[in-house]
């Protein structure tokens, strides 16, 4: 068959003709991408943008009637022998009334009293303050609280939160007796994202020289081993000044696509460039060094450029059924992530086949680096070839196991539990966390609370009926009367309704539902032409994993269509393409079965170093199946086409699944090595989603790398035979232009 080059082999043969020009046009675009990333800026979402269900329309009634609470930072003021025995309290799970220290002396109360005062000043006096409340006593009197206004919206109000900050530091060091403490949504926003943006500085330190070194000994040659990480890099730089530009069409929501870009930058990038630099140093090993490195780049570019193509569009297939959630957070990442994909993909066509020209010789390295490879790539291949021989010869039994496997880690899936992320959940080493702990012990009205609106007639007299309603029931807190606040125009009404227990605690889940099932339509009933709804932290959280489990069989369903057209496109067999979506799938269950054994227990907590909080949080699932399913796609587009080659020199197809697998043991692996490694380093994140995160993608990537590209894969195609390529066998490869598709690089008996 002959017929015109393909794209790939264009691309890649102008760039190795002309390294230096596709170079320094590779650099011009990074430097565009950068300049004018910077130059449109940003463009964070609108808190609008995060509303959804009953509690967005609560949130957007209560900016109509201007109703919308206004930033307020709480600054506790405790002895501290009270303050150490509030945390011990909190640790224990206790909620109510506050802690029980006896009478509070005089002197301690004095000291209390002048430390409240030193507070109000301060605070008085700063430009970012609306108002600052009377200071505020417990129950028991062993803590005083100071309530404060900040002028502008959420977001402003993280702006000008530092220097409140400043300020309780400098009444802590005037009254070293006491505990002087912080909290409220924008100092614990403010300080976990600056917790998690030097975490994940730390966690770029750690992954890149430890993908260097497993790059170096695969390679042995420390040229070969740097290119793929400087390609990852460059991908990132380039995608995150694309994504500055892509933000004034899908919002940014509030920096959490960058620690993905990384991610992803790292996996796609590392791999796509091990796969084309692999494939090029195997050409010219199997030519015994008599063809030209830009020869080599044309070969490969024919193979494994082509795949690479393939793996980036399922990819960016699969990221992009995050678009169906409608939610800026998946939105924000689906487009990171996509576009770190995308410019790797065209770093490894363009930019890596103009190195490896440039580079030459010097990139096959030296002793090193042919020991590595005499011990690497052929001690591997016959290592599977070993493994594969026996799965082959009782396909069905191999099936039936591997698929036993399958099943087992996964079952743990079906009592998968959905929360969101709340105060509660992020880490105590955070000091603005750890006071907002000890602030609701001693406060429980100061807790997650229920905004309850009504708009209609006379909208304050059924939240009235409401609050009176909850007087004496567990459910909520009882240390202070709900006050209801009325709009100007009078037909708008709100209520906050305080709850005394963790925002993800079954006990303010049963509140929540009382209160929406129950007593809010009972207080509204007979108010002509009355709306109501209800929001605040557990509602918002409560609504939001709700909103996600609708979509979540919309996007599986979207993305598995898109696996399935992807690998069609790239075989062309409706039976390929059927095997690789539902092995995409397998390893999708397998990770969320794993996630809900380590994270809903808590005999992992040691390990991984986290606090079981009961459930998954609701956007992990989603998370690990759009990135999991482009990644564990990239994985079988490499391996089938391998198989494929085989098959196209005459191969039976059994013979040609070992041969095939084997000979893409050596890359396949590497780059499921680097792959852990990279999402492992995210492990060392304080912050449970990301742990989860990356545990569901370690054990999803272990489990296609192994169980299924060692057990299920082969012994399908087994099973299948000749009937795997359906509807047609690939035809016999004579075409003369198009490279001599290699076996293993030690061939193997079959």
């Amino acid at each position: 068959m002959s017929g015109r080059v393909p794209v790939t082999v264009r691309t890649a043969q102008w760039c190795a003709t002309h390294p230096w020009k596709a170079i320094a046009g590779w650099v011009l675009f990074l430097a565009l991408c950068v300049g004018a990333g910077a130059a449109a800026g940003t463009n964070k979402g609108s808190f609008s943008d995060f509303w959804v269900g009953e509690a967005g329309r609560a949130e957007a009634m209560a900016s109509e009637s201007g109703l919308t609470p206004p930033p307020v930072e709480q600054v506790l003021i405790e002895h501290a022998r009270t303050a150490s025995a509030a945390g011990t309290a909190t640790a224990a799970g206790t909620g109510g009334a506050g802690v029980s220290g006896g009478a509070v002396d005089g002197a301690r109360a004095g000291a209390l009293a002048a430390a409240a005062e030193d507070v109000v000043r301060r605070m008085e006096a700063l430009p970012a303050v609306e108002a600052v409340a009377d200071p505020a006593p417990s129950r028991d009197g062993a803590a005083l609280r100071v309530a404060v206004t900040l002028r502008g919206d959420k977001e402003t109000a993280k702006e000008g939160v530092d220097a409140l900050l400043a300020q309780t530091a400098a009444v802590r060091k005037a009254h070293p007796a006491l505990r002087v403490e912080q909290t409220g949504s924008a100092s614990i926003s403010v300080a976990v994202n600056d917790k998690q943006g030097q975490e994940l500085q730390r966690t770029e330190m750690i992954s890149l020289p430890v993908t260097f070194l497993i790059l170096l000994v695969v390679f042995g040659a420390v040229l070969a081993a740097g290119i793929p990480v400087l390609l990852a890099l460059f991908a990132f730089v380039g995608a995150v000044g694309l994504y500055g530009l892509a933000s004034w069409v899908f919002p940014d929501a509030g920096g959490a696509a960058l620690s993905v870009i990384f991610m992803m930058g790292m996996a796609v990038g590392v791999d796509y460039s091990l796969f084309f630099l692999k494939r090029a140093r195997e050409e010219r090993e199997r030519s015994g060094g008599t063809i030209s490195p830009a020869r080599a780049v044309e070969l490969a570019a024919a193979t494994s450029g082509r795949a690479v193509v393939d793996s980036g569009l399922a990819v960016a297939l699969s990221l992009a059924g995050l678009y169906v959630v409608g939610d800026v957070i998946f939105s924000s990442i689906a487009t990171g992530a996509i576009l770190v994909t995308l410019v790797a993909v065209g770093g490894s066509l363009t930019v890596l086949p103009a190195l490896l020209a440039a580079l030459g010789h010097r990139m096959d390295g030296g002793r090193l680096a042919r020991r590595s490879r005499r011990r690497g790539g052929r001690g591997e291949g016959r290592l599977w070839a070993a493994l594969l021989r026996p799965v082959v010869r009782r396909p069905l039994v191999s099936l039936v196991a591997g698929v036993a496997v399958a099943v087992a880690l996964a079952a743990p899936a079906l009592g998968m539990k959905l929360g969101t992320e709340g105060k509660e959940t992020f880490p105590d080493s955070v000091p603005a966390v750890a006071a907002y702990d000890r602030l609701v012990t001693a406060f429980p009205s100061e807790g997650p609370a229920h905004l309850v609106l009504v708009h209609g007639e006379d909208p304050a007299a059924p939240l009235r009926r409401l609050a009176e309603a909850t007087r004496g029931d567990r459910l909520f807190a009882q240390d202070r009367m709900p006050v209801v606040r009325t709009a100007e125009n009078g037909r708008t009404a709100l209520l906050a309704l305080p709850v005394p227990y963790a925002q993800n605690s079954p006990e303010a889940t049963r509140s929540l539902e009382k209160v929406r099932g129950d007593l809010l339509p009972a207080a509204v009933a007979g108010l002509p032409e009355a709306r109501w709804a209800v929001s605040g932290e557990i509602a918002g959280g409560a609504d939001y994993a709700a909103h996600q489990e609708r979509r979540l069989p919309w996007v599986v369903a979207l993305v598995a269509l898109a696996t399935f057209a992807v690998m069609f496109a790239a075989f062309r067999s409706v039976v390929m393409a059927a095997v690789g979506m539902l092995l995409n799938l397998a390893a999708v269950l397998v990770a969320w079965g794993v996630l809900t054994l380590v994270f809903q227990g808590r005999w992992a907590e040691g390990v991984l170093g986290f606090e079981s909080l009961g459930f998954v949080g609701s956007r992990t699932p989603l998370m690990v199946f759009a990135i999991l399913v482009g990644l564990s796609t990239d994985y079988q587009i490499f391996v089938v086409s391998r198989i494929r080659e085989a098959v196209r020199r005459g191969v039976p197809t059994r013979a040609a699944v070992v041969d095939g697998i084997a000979g893409s043991a050596s890359v396949v692996t590497s780059a499921a090595v680097i792959m852990v490694s990279v999402f492992v380093s995210f492990l060392f994140i304080d912050r449970i989603e990301m742990k989860q995160i990356a545990v569901g993608l370690t054990v999803a990537v272990l489990f296609d790398a192994i169980v299924l590209r060692a057990v299920i894969l082969p012994s399908a195609m087994a099973l299948l035979g000749d009937r795997a390529w359906w509807p047609e066998r690939p035809p016999t490869d004579r075409a003369p232009e198009l490279p001599a598709h290699s076996r293993a690089a030690d061939p193997v008996e079959t």
